[in-house]
């Protein structure tokens, strides 16, 4: 399994390459920002028509990891769909996957900001949810601790042998971390922005996703 371990309020935690987060002891796996349906909201909202196969390859990449971890809880914090109404849209072949992927497990909506309401899926629609300490939420609370989150789709980037690399990256200090975007079509926030600077601690790493997970401290 490509990850690296992370120490978290008593809890040990993997990074993964993918940019989801795996709880082993909890046999939890926590994903953000999937952003389903994204090309089909820009196109409906009459932006550029981008091919439309994201909601596969994200979904693809989730049962992978799925099946690697046997996870039996699975969190998705927020921005599950890029808005209500994709929700509502959604072909039955996909609901059909995400309904086979739920089976036998507890599966949780945690609320975002593009989709605030309920969907007509199976699992739980919660605000935010608590497990072994940990509170998992779409946004950071900057007064919070053991806290983790989404919401910002951070990445970094660093230079190495000459050359720069920027991937999407978890991010983790001494109160939260933030976790990448796991969506095919998200884009993302540098973790140099002032936004991510400021809610980040000084002693903040970052943990660049890919084949080989890379903590580093956080660029800034």
């Amino acid at each position: 399994m490509n990850a690296c371990d992370v120490e978290f309020f008593g809890a040990t935690l993997k990074a993964l390459g993918s940019g989801a987060l795996w709880w082993p002891e909890q046999r939890l796996l926590c994903v953000s920002d999937l952003h389903l349906g994204k090309s089909e909201r820009i196109a409906r909202r009459g932006g550029a028509a981008l091919p439309p196969y994201e909601t596969r390859d994200t979904l693809t990449r989730l049962a992978a990891d799925l099946d690697q971890t046997e996870a039996r809880t699975v969190i998705c914090l927020g921005d599950s769909f890029d808005d209500t109404e994709v929700a509502q849209m959604l072909p039955e072949e996909e609901r059909l996957w995400i309904a086979r992927l739920q089976a036998g497990r507890r599966w949780i909506w945690i609320e975002g900001n593009h989709d605030p309401g309920p969907v007509d899926l199976g699992g739980t629609h919660l605000r935010d949810w608590q497990l072994g300490g940990l509170t998992f939420r779409h946004i950071a609370d900057p007064s919070a601790r053991a806290e983790v989150s989404g919401h910002f789709h951070p990445k970094a980037t660093v230079s190495a042998r000459g050359r720069s690399i920027s991937r999407p990256a978890f991010l983790v200090d001494g109160a939260r971390m933030i976790l990448p975007a796991f969506g095919t079509y998200t884009g993302g926030l540098r973790s140099r922005s002032a936004t991510l600077c400021e809610l980040m601690r000084a002693e903040a790493r970052a943990i660049l996703t890919g084949p080989q997970p890379v903590c580093v401290p956080m660029p800034r």
